[in-house]
């Protein structure tokens, strides 16, 4: 009887910025993509990597992506709400968040 083993492997990283060991190449395309930002104002660029073995569409990886962005707007939304509590809260009940003072 045969064996079978199915083997894959998935790396993914992000990076908001040039490494220390990066190529003269890479550290002026992020000087590029910073001046991008500033020229749009509010944005923030971010480079995605991944290999993915064995082999998935394009299509595939984009919409996983996609998924994992609106996973991210979620998480930005609930902690804008809690800030936003947070804030209703401490003005409110300023007592409830005033430092106590070692006698």
């Amino acid at each position: 009887m045969k064996v079978y083993k199915p083997e894959w492997q998935c790396t993914f990283s992000v990076n908001d910025g040039a490494e220390e060991r990066a190529s003269w190449k890479e550290r002026i395309a992020w000087r590029i993509r910073e001046f991008a930002d500033k020229l749009d104002g509010g944005g923030r660029t971010l480079k995605v990597q991944y290999t993915v073995y064995p082999l998935v569409s394009r299509q595939e990886i984009d919409n996983c992506l996609g998924k994992g962005f609106e996973v991210t707007q979620s998480l930005l939304t609930q902690l804008a709400h809690q800030a936003a509590c947070e804030d209703v809260m401490r003005d409110a009940k300023a007592e409830l968040y005033q430092q106590s003072r070692p006698q």
